[in-house]
């Protein structure tokens, strides 16, 4: 099982850090590539550019949260979702389709 994991390209899992501002703070986030890879993709898909997206998912999971917590982890979490509601169909996987407006169900 090891072997399918161990052949990934070793720069898919080199840690590489991005600045951009947060909730009017200048701060660094540092994700594996293939994260940032992933994120560009979903930014792609609905015409934002990283630094718009990331501030988009970070300003609504404040108005939906006390506290924000990891926001790095946080981000994991939404490429890994992401990924695997499109292998469940929920999303499309045509890059060209936005995910705004596709029907969220828990």
């Amino acid at each position: 099982m090891c072997e399918i994991f161990m052949s990934a390209d070793p720069a898919l899992w080199q840690a590489e850090s991005r600045s951009l501002r947060l909730g009017g703070v200048s701060t660094s986030l540092r994700l594996e590539r293939m994260f940032w890879s992933v994120l560009e993709e979903i930014a792609t898909r609905d015409r934002l550019s990283l630094a718009q997206l990331i501030t988009k998912l970070y300003d609504e999971l404040c108005e939906s949260r006390p506290e924000v917590g990891n926001f790095t982890s946080f981000l994991r979490v939404c490429c890994t979702r992401y990924l695997s509601l499109q292998l469940t169909g929920t999303i499309p996987t045509d890059r060209r389709l936005p995910l705004r407006g596709i029907p969220v169900h828990h």
